[in-house]
Formats: structure tokens, C-alpha cells, sequence
């Protein structure tokens, strides 16, 4: 019988704060709240929290989307955005692209970013008239699905941020005086076609493939083996 009330008296304890007051909610005591439960915060109609104002769900638009695809009904990538452009979009672009794209392109787009100086190819300069009459839609569908030795940044980059950095781009393009000639095309080409040198390891070449994987590699003429870097352009 003693054992059987000291029992009682530890399990009322338990349900008791650490001062012996009823409790309901603390981090040692259920302190789990049931989805869309309702009551718990004094003004609050639920557990649920309201979602910020202006935020885009990815559910908000289809895969047949044109904001998902970049391309209209007729399959042609879309000449404007889909997204109303706002100083605020251009903003986040400037933001997003600085921290995605400038390694390879710089933040001026003249092609000239830390990864080019470290034995990467060249991408293009945002200033040659082929990128100037480039459809917006072109660049989303670059951002989301890769060019040439530029891996796809889909996973890291949301679909509205993808039309912020392709809008962004058009404000790089209007500070920057034409360039007539794309004096980098040729590099591309032999890196896509030979790979791209890895300036981690003499004689080592990174081919392609390996560099959109993000798969390890081996020099055929020393056996030795390193982690790929991918390039961003």
C-alpha cells in the first residue's frame, strides 16, 4: 500500500511544475500542438500561423504553367515576365544574382567573376547583342535548366527568384555599353567539347559530365582522384 501511494504521488508531481503548480504546456510535458488546434494563443484562431503577406507557394502554379515553364501556349520562351517587375523584385534579383551568378559572370555581367579567374571558361558577356535581344524567358530557362558547361541552379534557386535574376539582368544590361564581339565563344566550345581544367591539379581535366554531376574524377596519367568543382556559367 506504501509503495502503491508514493507511486500516486510521483505521478501527481509529474504533471505538476517544479514549484508543484498545475502545468499544461511545457517542453517536459506535451508540449506538442495538434495541427490547426484552436485556443492555444490568447487572439490567435488557431496553431496554424498566417502566412506572410506576399509570399508564393509552389503550389501556386502548375508544371504546364507559364511562370514554371517560362514558355507561352505557342512553346516560345516568354518575351517579358510573368511576374509583375517591381523595384522590390529587382531588388531580390540584384540579391539573388550577386550570391548565384557573380562568381562566374561578376556583378558588372562582364564575364569576369572569381571562378574565370581560377581557370574556368569564360561565359558570355551580358552586353553582346545576342544576350541584348535574348527573350527574358531565355535566361529563366538557363537559370532552370543549365547552357553549356553551366550546371541547372532549379534546386537552389525558387521560380519566382529565377524571374527576379532574369529581370535583374536587364538593369546589368542598360549600364553597360554594347560589346560587338563574344571573344569567349571559342573557349567554351573546346570546354564542352576537351573539359574544363581543374586549376586544383596539374594535368587534371574535368570533363563536362562530371562537372554538372558534381562526381569525382580520375587523371588518367598520375591515378589520382578529386572532387569535381561545378561551374556557374
Amino acid at each position: 500500500m506504501l509503495g502503491a501511494g508514493a507511486l500516486s504521488g510521483l505521478l501527481a508531481i509529474a504533471g505538476c511544475t517544479r514549484d508543484g503548480q498545475p502545468q499544461s504546456y511545457r517542453m517536459w510535458n506535451e508540449s506538442r500542438i495538434k495541427p490547426y488546434e484552436g485556443g492555444i494563443t490568447p487572439g490567435e484562431p488557431s496553431s496554424s500561423r498566417v502566412i506572410p503577406a506576399g509570399a508564393v507557394s509552389r503550389s501556386d502554379f502548375s508544371k504546364d504553367d507559364p511562370i514554371y515553364t517560362g514558355r507561352g501556349a505557342d512553346g516560345k520562351l516568354l518575351a517579358v515576365s510573368p511576374i509583375p517587375v517591381t523595384a522590390e523584385m529587382l531588388s531580390r534579383g540584384q540579391e539573388r544574382y550577386n550570391i548565384y551568378c557573380s562568381p562566374c559572370h561578376s556583378r558588372t555581367g562582364d564575364g569576369e567573376g572569381m571562378a574565370v579567374r581560377r581557370s574556368f571558361p569564360h561565359p558570355p558577356d551580358y552586353a553582346i547583342p545576342r544576350l541584348r535581344k535574348a527573350s527574358l524567358g531565355h535566361f529563366y530557362d538557363v537559370i532552370t535548366n543549365g547552357y553549356g558547361v553551366m550546371y541547372s541552379y532549379a534546386q537552389s534557386v525558387p521560380v519566382p527568384d529565377r524571374w527576379a535574376i532574369a529581370a535583374y539582368l536587364r538593369v546589368i544590361q542598360a549600364r553597360r555599353p554594347v560589346v560587338p564581339v563574344d571573344q569567349w565563344e571559342g573557349q567554351r566550345r573546346r570546354a564542352r567539347t576537351l573539359g574544363i581544367p581543374d586549376p586544383r591539379r596539374q594535368n587534371r581535366m574535368l570533363h563536362p559530365e562530371d562537372a554538372q554531376g558534381g562526381t569525382e574524377t580520375r587523371d588518367p596519367a598520375h591515378g589520382t582522384e578529386g572532387s569535381a568543382v561545378t561551374p556557374g556559367h
